[in-house]
């Protein structure tokens, strides 16, 4: 079966269940739409596009668009309460935290950057803490994608709430594009393989 099938949407409702759980993080509302910290949205609508899904329900404090086998997901909460969706969602479609993939802009990668890992700490980011103490745990996947730090002594959290630059607007939807390559090698051959193909230099000792 092609990719693109085993992923797009059905008219049948069938029992609540599927093979995995895309969640890009970000905060509801226009006014938010272009800033940085909403990159994760970003990159759930433009890999839900691309494979025919449209976010067209609203369950358990979060948008969602569903597949045969996939559901991504916008949590509606605003980033600070993020973890109430994805624990909410893991339950009801009975879906493995191992098929757990979260979204989300780093501070710490530059603008262009994305990195995979299978598990890790918040590093500093509200929506990734309120998950991770949600689901009671870090073993989880994620995909951090770089917004750079902010300029001079401007504050992290400003920075995070504006929009792009100009410049890096132009270059958004190549990174875009790539994070969805991303999120395609990990629903089809796992995280081990996704970090071995996307990050530049995966750990040799500890590959998961």
């Amino acid at each position: 079966m092609h990719f693109l099938n085993r992923f797009k949407s059905s008219d049948a409702e069938a029992s609540p269940k599927a093979a995995a759980l895309i969640v890009g993080l970000g905060n509801p509302g226009r006014e938010y739409a272009g800033n940085r910290h909403n990159v994760g949205f970003m990159t759930a609508d433009r890999w839900a596009a691309a494979h025919a899904l449209t976010f067209n329900k609203i369950q358990h404090h979060a948008v969602i668009a569903k597949g045969r086998s996939v559901i991504v997901a916008k949590p509606q909460t605003y980033m600070n309460e993020s973890g109430r969706a994805v624990s909410a969602l893991l339950r009801y479609y009975k879906i493995p935290v191992e098929q757990l993939l979260v979204i989300f802009d780093d501070l710490d990668l530059p603008f262009g950057a994305i990195r995979l890992r299978a598990d890790g700490g918040a590093g500093g980011h509200n929506g990734m803490r309120s998950i991770i103490q949600q689901l009671g745990g870090n073993q989880f996947a994620r995909l951090r994608i770089g917004i750079g730090r902010p300029p001079g002594r401007m504050d992290p959290a400003a920075f995070v709430l504006q929009d792009f630059s100009r410049e890096e607007a132009a270059e958004l939807g190549a990174l875009l594009d790539r994070a969805g390559q991303a999120i395609d090698a990990f629903l089809t051959a796992g995280i081990t393989a996704a970090m071995n193909q996307f990050n530049p230099n995966p750990p040799r000792d500890r590959m998961v």
